[in-house]
């Protein structure tokens, strides 16, 4: 990074936006404007000053204080506007978002990081993206907490990063290290997102673009994308076992493909998303505070590039998701001490805390039959579940698991196979039956019952056990003809099941 680093992450609930007025919040209370960063879209006064920690302002001060709303209005952006409409080293960001129809505005210093906080006016639940451009001071636990929450329920967070040892406020921390302490010790889960920064220094230009013709960072609505330029900047790596839909968007010179030496990434957490990106030189528009040292890296560098990205990637994060699907990753099935059977499955879940699982059963592998059912986890992006059969049957079983999402989408699971998936004595004569039905059966009790169900799950038959028999002589002649479960049932004991046919 040309100026020294940049980089903040942030969250918040999305409850009312308007899709016709989405607005999207530049930070400015961790520290960007310090040392040689100017981090904001527009500031009219200049007295912040910094001493190792929060900015202060008042007399001394030399550094960009930015106001909420930029000034001129944004109602006098129009196609030809030029950057240097607002003073501030992200104005042609700031710009560019109005042109194509959101509002923008500031978290000023002195503003709170918050995530449905109603007392809040600026709220992270009253916008659609939260841009960080380099933190220099650790976000709190509260503010964590809001960040996650913010993302989680459908926000879009713009984590900008920048080189390793490039602490503008001489507070001990770099931007790499307050992301990668976000994501990692936020008290809810260790790496939501399925990335860390790198605590690197790079500068180069890359080409190393992968071949992803339907990705809305590299083919947006700004262009192609097909060159990046790092001045001082640092390089992620990702950790797809933690969130399955981490993506690499560029990668340093020469690398391969993989998980390591990425320059930008996005993913989804929950209903919303975030992008990566390792720089902070390429959002410099070269227009800021002139007490610093100003380069246009936003139009000049990689040939209009950087535009391009970070404006895509905008773009992409302000589009709400209309289906997020789970993705099942796997379903296993296993008879647990032969009397039960538990099944487990492992989930991409993106959809969140919304998703409800039901598990269905079937004694043909075709006519399926709900068992019961589980809530999913609120922040998990890769979850596992289990759930026991406590009544399994005494023939091959067919199980399979139903996720339904708060969109209402639906997701099968693949179905998984139980052969005999409990041995134990119990014998139907004749079968196929038409009149009386005899079963013979090794008591494990002295109580319990005898009952009948179709394949949906009705008792059509119950009948107590007599105590030290072993077996029973039932009438069916007054049953339908049809396919049927007889179970017998016994108190403190697993039961046992068969399947037969009445004529």
């Amino acid at each position: 990074m040309k100026k020294l680093f940049t980089l903040f992450i942030s969250l918040g609930l999305l409850t009312g936006i308007d899709a016709q007025n989405i607005r999207i919040l530049f930070d400015a209370t961790k520290a960007e404007t310090a040392g040689n960063a100017d981090w904001v879209i527009d500031a009219d006064v200049f007295n912040l000053s910094y001493t190792g920690g929060p900015a202060v302002a008042g007399a001394g001060g030399n550094e960009a204080n930015a106001q909420q709303i930029p000034t001129p209005a944004q109602s006098g952006i129009n196609a030809g506007t030029a950057e240097n409409y607002w003073k501030g080293a992200l104005s042609a960001w700031g710009v560019d978002c109005v042109k194509k129809g959101y509002t923008v505005e500031t978290l000023p210093y002195n503003g709170s990081i918050t995530y449905g906080n109603g007392s809040n006016p600026q709220d992270l639940s009253n916008y659609k993206v939260f841009i960080v451009c380099e933190p220099n001071i650790v976000f709190s636990p509260l503010e964590k907490t809001a960040l996650l929450n913010f993302v989680y329920n459908g926000g879009g967070l713009f984590m900008v990063s920048d080189h390793t040892i490039s602490d503008r406020n001489n507070d001990g921390w770099d931007s790499p290290a307050i992301w990668n302490d976000f994501m990692t010790n936020n008290g809810s889960v260790s790496d939501p997102f399925g990335f860390s920064f790198d605590l690197a220094n790079i500068s180069q230009s890359s080409f190393n673009v992968p071949a992803l013709p339907g990705d809305s960072l590299l083919h947006g609505p700004m262009g192609d994308v097909t060159e990046l330029q790092w001045f001082n900047g640092t390089t992620m790596t990702m950790h797809p076992a933690d969130n399955p839909t981490i993506k690499a968007v560029t990668y340093t010179t020469g690398s391969a493909f993989n998980n390591s030496n990425v320059m930008c990434v996005c993913a989804r957490y929950g209903q919303g998303k975030i992008v990566g990106f390792g720089d902070s030189s390429p959002c410099d528009d070269g227009t800021g505070d002139t007490n610093d040292g100003l380069f246009n890296g936003y139009f000049n560098d990689a040939a209009g590039n950087h535009q391009r990205l970070l404006m895509n990637a905008t773009i992409w994060l302000a589009t709400s998701n209309s289906t997020i699907p789970v993705r099942f990753i796997n379903v296993n099935a296993q008879i647990i001490n032969n009397a039960t059977v538990n099944l487990s499955w492992k989930v991409n879940e993106t959809a969140g805390n919304g998703v409800v699982y039901t598990i269905e059963r079937s004694a043909n592998g075709t006519d399926f039959y709900p068992l019961g059912s589980v809530t999913g986890n609120q922040y998990s992006p890769v979850s596992t579940y289990n759930f026991t059969d406590v009544h399994p049957l005494e023939i091959d079983a067919f199980y399979r698991v139903l996720a339904t999402e708060r969109s209402g989408n639906k997701q099968f699971s693949p179905v998984v196979r139980v052969t005999n998936a409990i041995i134990s004595a119990l014998e139907l004569q004749p079968n196929p039956v038409h009149q009386y039905l005899q079963v013979y059966y090794t008591p494990l009790s002295n109580k319990g019952n005898l009952q009948i169900t179709d394949l949906s799950g009705r008792k059509v038959l119950s009948q107590s056990l007599a105590e030290r028999s072993n077996s029973i002589s039932i009438s069916v002649e007054a049953i339908p003809p049809g396919t049927y479960l007889l179970q017998v049932v016994e108190t403190n004991k697993p039961a046992r099941s068969k399947l037969f046919i009445k004529h």
